[in-house]
């Protein structure tokens, strides 16, 4: 492809959508907002205001839909990449492994 840098499987789409994050690890359930910068067809890129989260913790997100025409989106996936972005935030890659 021309111009296609990216070595991934999947074109990310730059989203920057509000969505949910409903965390289970160990310790705790808990649900936190969140923001999707990007979404392929097996990850997502999410940045959450916490200062980070343990790689392989898994997680609910749920985007909604501003619009009836469009589905809003629900998934289970894996923490795969958690790097700090400030002592309150964090920037997780997440790899989609159920699509509900």
């Amino acid at each position: 492809m021309l111009g296609y840098d990216d070595k991934r499987n999947f074109f990310r789409m730059m989203v920057n959508s509000p969505c949910q994050i409903q965390v289970t690890d160990d310790e705790s359930s808990r649900t936190m907002q969140a923001m999707c910068k990007d979404i392929s067809a097996t990850g997502m890129s999410l940045e959450v205001d916490e200062p980070s989260i343990e790689i392989g913790t898994q997680v609910n997100v749920s985007i909604d839909s501003p619009s009836s025409q469009v589905p809003s989106l629900s998934a289970i996936a894996t923490v795969v990449r958690c790097v700090p972005e400030s002592d309150a935030n964090c920037i997780i890659g997440v790899e989609i492994s159920e699509m509900k």
